[in-house]
């Protein structure tokens, strides 16, 4: 099975309330790449890492396949977008210095695009993805978090596995690089994070199959732990990053 279309339905939250990468990981990805020409985007979403990229590479393509994704995507001079899943016919054989997958590698046909990375890449290319998990805030918000992913279970879907465990069970065609420790930060109020929570696949899934808020079921609770809707916290993701030379 080629990747699913899990976020459509919450295209504009993801492209709202989803949290950035940090720019020191494309530079670190750049500095690994041979040449800065051409890099790929594969399941790129709304393009959160594709202009993070388009800093430093001549060209980006990305491809995402779900049309309101790319629809909510910001257009960038360096950067063509297309509707595409773990394959890019696009692309000419043995062109691309970087392939990336951010947030995504788990919902792919790994042989597929295992297969499509060593068409496209050029000599010596990398290929990197990426992960998180669940963010952390404070003990006492954390542990509502961490209630909330899991009454979540009956609606995640399997793949969400390979999220859990950091891609340790998920391998890139090539040559193992070891990646530094890299995490993404945000100074948000708890509206932004309910938000954040509405973007998941899950909460979707749960209030199209029972009609319910799960959001909503959880916000006072968070209030109270957060200090008010408005109070503005440090947010951390910790990435998982898996690298190979093609």
């Amino acid at each position: 099975m080629g990747i699913q279309d899990h976020f459509s339905r919450q295209s504009a939250d993801y492209a709202a309330y989803r949290p950035t990468y940090p720019a020191a990981l494309y530079t670190w990805l750049a500095s690994q790449a041979r040449r800065t020409g051409l890099a790929w985007d594969a399941g790129c979403g709304n393009g959160q890492a594709t202009l993070g990229l388009a800093a430093h590479f001549a060209h980006v393509e990305a491809s995402d396949p779900s049309e309101s994704q790319i629809a909510q995507a910001t257009p960038h001079p360096n950067v063509h977008y297309h509707v595409a899943a773990e394959s890019l016919p696009a692309l000419a054989d043995h062109t691309v210095d970087l392939i990336t997958v951010a947030q995504a590698l788990h919902w792919f046909d790994q042989a597929a695009f295992a297969a499509e990375v060593r068409r496209v890449a050029a000599p010596g290319a990398v290929v990197a993805a990426w992960t998180y998990n669940l963010h952390r805030v404070t003990p006492g918000v954390d542990a509502i978090i961490d209630a909330f992913y899991a009454g979540l279970d009956p609606w995640w879907q399997a793949e969400r596995r390979h999220v859990e465990d950091g891609y340790a069970h998920l391998s890139l065609p090539g040559r193992a690089l070891e990646a530094p420790a890299f995490a993404m930060t945000a100074d948000w109020s708890l509206e932004h994070v309910l938000g954040y929570l509405a973007s998941w696949s899950a909460v979707a899934r749960c209030a199209a199959e029972t009609g319910r808020d799960p959001v909503g079921e959880v916000r006072a609770e968070l209030e109270a732990a957060w200090g008010g809707l408005r109070v503005r916290r440090r947010v951390v993701w910790p990435l998982a990053v898996i690298v190979a030379r093609v």
